[in-house]
């Protein structure tokens, strides 16, 4: 099943302000993920149980290392008006303060984001997000690519510069995976389910 997208037809307002607009008061189905990328919004099904068991086996690891005043979210959506875009990442680790009663912060204000893929958005994960983070000043974006072509990685990206990022780290399921400070942790991948149960 692939991600879906949704023509929203402009009005007399401002672009950007019916999007989110029109993103905000759709009733769409629980559980499933929606997200404006690039000025389209998106509509994915619930993630599959190897990633959400991803996300809690990371979510375990970095729970004790973040500072006390940090939180890690998983359904926290951040904005990225440069790129038209309000973004849902997998999880997200912001400042307590800049987390208010809005369903998503500036993304400027994340720590790091994390993106899992999945079979219909590892494309978006891979080039639109990462161009979105970069440009919104995200210092470390960690993609965690169960379907990359060569086999599933994890790779880390950092210091931004305009829509680009450096690439920190890349690694393979199974490896001890670094982050760096202010994390300073080693990720045990070896228990990271892999699409072909191996």
């Amino acid at each position: 099943m692939s991600a879906l997208t949704v023509q929203h037809e402009p009005g007399s307002g401002d672009g950007w302000e019916e999007i989110v607009r029109f993103w905000q008061e759709t009733d769409w189905s629980e559980g499933w993920k929606v997200e404006i990328i690039e000025g389209i919004v998106t509509v994915a099904p619930p993630p599959t149980g190897n990633h959400s068991l991803i996300a809690a086996k990371l979510t375990a690891c970095l729970q004790p290392v973040i500072p006390g005043d940090w939180s890690l979210h998983q359904t926290l959506g951040v904005e990225i008006p440069a790129k038209s875009g309000l973004y849902i990442p997998d999880l997200l680790i912001a400042p307590d303060a800049v987390v208010t009663g809005s369903p998503f912060i500036p993304a400027a204000e994340a720590e790091l984001v994390v993106e899992i893929t999945s079979p219909y958005n590892a494309k978006h994960d891979r080039i639109k997000k990462l161009a979105g983070y970069a440009q919104a000043g995200v210092p470390l974006y960690l993609l965690i690519d169960a379907f990359a072509p060569l086999g599933p990685t994890l790779t880390l990206h950092g210091e931004p510069r305009g829509d680009l990022y450096r690439v920190l780290h890349v690694g393979k399921f199974g490896e001890p995976f670094h982050l760096p400070a202010p994390f300073d942790v080693d990720v045990d991948t070896s228990s990271f389910p892999t699409p072909d149960g191996s």
